[in-house]
């Protein structure tokens, strides 16, 4: 795909240690509130340095606006390792609630959110039955669906975490259909960047003093009797546009200035 190839192509370092390192700290960041708060709050000044000093090529801001007035609520979307800098997104009101993974490594992502004003639901989807339960997928469903019930717009990734990236999953698709929401899917990119080569979802961490674009693709609607066929369908089209929107975010910011 377009995107992965434009992610890819600036010189990266290993970043082997930094892995090493994470799996050491993880646990016992995850079980010290203190820790983990002081973690958070440099996370937290970082990406809105990273915010303040990348000059925006584009804002879909005032887009999204219009579909909050004429649409909303819905369930905005993005890929894993793409998503660090999703929370400004809700800078105008914008999606307040988050489905975050139950993982230990999403424990830190979940305060994360939580410092920026969203609430999150900890729940992801999986490729089996017995995944879905470990993982709390039907929790998380009916809490999305509440969350769209009571008017309030939700976050969602859209590719099952350690599965195949930019794969979009049936969970979104089959909440957006019971819920009668549309899908909006959100790209953010950056000039500068580093890419963690070795990570599933290849994660991108945006850096600072560059340029930006924020972009929304076309909001996707789901029947409420779309079958099974139809489903596919639409979650093969989410999955698509995606693609192009990041392409187009990535392509905007790589473009010489």
């Amino acid at each position: 795909m377009e995107n992965e190839t434009a992610i890819g192509t600036k010189p990266q370092r290993r970043a082997g240690w930094m892995k090493r390192m994470w799996r050491r700290m993880r646990t016992p960041l995850a079980e010290s509130r203190l820790a983990a708060d002081l973690v958070v709050a440099v996370l937290g000044s970082y990406l809105r340095l990273v915010h303040r000093t990348n000059r925006l090529l584009r804002d879909d801001m005032a887009a999204a606006d219009r579909i909050i007035d004429e649409k909303a609520p819905f369930i905005a979307t993005c890929w894993h390792g793409q998503h660090f800098m999703m929370p400004f997104f809700s800078r105008r009101g914008h999606p307040g609630v988050v489905m975050v993974s139950r993982s230990r490594d999403a424990e830190l992502n979940a305060r994360l959110l939580e410092r920026f004003g969203l609430q999150t639901v900890r729940a992801s989807g999986g490729r089996s039955a017995r995944q879905m339960h470990e993982k709390g997928a039907l929790h998380g469903v009916r809490a999305m669906r509440r969350h769209l019930h009571e008017g309030r717009s939700v976050f969602m990734i859209a590719d099952i975490p350690h599965g195949t990236p930019r794969e979009a999953g049936k969970g979104i698709v089959s909440i957006a259909r019971m819920s009668g929401v549309p899908i909006l899917p959100v790209a953010y990119a950056s000039s500068r960047r580093y890419v963690f080569e070795k990570a599933w979802d290849k994660a991108v961490l945006n850096l600072p003093f560059g340029r930006a674009a924020f972009c929304i693709g076309e909001p996707i609607e789901v029947p409420s009797d779309a079958d099974e066929a139809a489903l596919e369908a639409i979650r093969k089209r989410v999955e698509d546009e995606l693609n192009r929107v990041f392409d187009e975010a990535y392509a905007l910011v790589d473009a010489r200035p």
